[in-house]
């Protein structure tokens, strides 16, 4: 091959070189970015930690969680064969906080995935069609946001009846609203770039735009939302178990642990406060893993 007289053979090589390097994804520059961020690796840490003990708590129970025992009740933290002690009528904590994450992280990741998928699917198709279409989404969904989450999850969860899938439902109802505005808002900013212009001039079907060039933009920010929004349900969920609105006995269950200690709470402070400071140790373990990843997804946050 001939080289001009203005390209040497080492720009040549140097060329051919960075053509033959893999392009690095996006993935990859987001978990370089996250690993730098010591608070989002904790949070991380303490989300898989949750999520291992609930997966296998068959396995790392020490007892039975539902097997009660008159003659071990209130026992303190430190007892041998009961390392956080026992409740009012003897079942081991540390085994019911393992059976318990079952349900709670269930419960906190159920709502969040249908809630963001439905709510991925209403902004995408509000905010890129405007018009009435947007009128009558937007104006639905602003008589739910009207009403304060926590007040309107109980009042359906006490309209359906106690349980684990009207607690679901009841969640669901009132996050679909806060993805959808956030999808929304970020379709309204995406559909007016050059590359969507671009594509819609060359004749892009609005399927085709919306999947290639919207949605990728908008997925990141919806991410970092759920994984917030995962440590807010976790809260809602054991606040309608401790309502007596959720789980009910003697299902293991944070919240309605948490209401189970309440009885004691003067005696044996431990039954309550150790559900309660799981509950937001895993809360703050999604919220420092969300922060993380907002600054990793974000190209304009992150050092990269």
């Amino acid at each position: 091959m001939r080289v001009p007289a203005t390209f040497s053979r080492a720009d040549e090589s140097t060329a051919l070189g960075a053509a033959a390097r893999p392009t690095v994804s996006r993935a990859a520059i987001a978990w370089r970015s996250l690993r730098r961020d010591r608070l989002a690796l904790a949070g991380l840490a303490v989300v898989l930690l949750a999520v291992l003990g609930a997966v296998f708590a068959p396995f790392l129970a020490p007892h039975d969680p539902y097997r009660v025992n008159a003659a071990a009740r209130l026992l303190p933290p430190g007892t041998p064969g009961h390392l956080l002690g026992t409740d009012d009528i003897g079942r081991d904590i540390a085994s019911r906080l393992l059976w318990g994450g079952r349900l709670s992280l269930w419960v906190a990741a159920v709502p969040v995935l249908v809630s963001g998928t439905l709510g991925l699917i209403l902004g995408l198709v509000s905010g890129y069609a405007r018009g009435w279409v947007d009128q009558v989404l937007m104006r639905a969904l602003d008589v739910v946001l009207a009403f304060p989450s926590i007040l309107l999850a109980i009042g359906i969860a006490a309209a359906l009846g106690p349980g684990l899938q009207n607690v679901v439902m009841a969640i669901v109802v009132v996050s679909v609203p806060i993805f959808a505005r956030l999808v929304r808002g970020l379709v309204l900013s995406v559909r007016e770039r050059e590359y969507v212009e671009a594509a819609r001039c060359l004749g892009a079907s609005t399927a085709r735009i919306v999947l290639r060039h919207v949605l990728p933009n908008v997925l990141p920010s919806v991410i970092v939302h759920a994984t917030l929004e995962t440590g807010r349900v976790v809260i809602f969920a054991a606040g309608l178990s401790f309502l007596g609105l959720g789980v009910q006995p003697p299902a293991a269950d944070w919240g309605a642990m948490l209401a189970a200690g309440r009885q004691v709470l003067a005696v044996a402070p431990h039954v309550a406060t150790i559900p309660g400071l799981v509950i937001f140790i895993v809360t703050l373990g999604f919220n420092l893993l969300g922060d993380g990843l907002r600054d990793a997804l974000d190209p304009r946050l992150r050092g990269t």
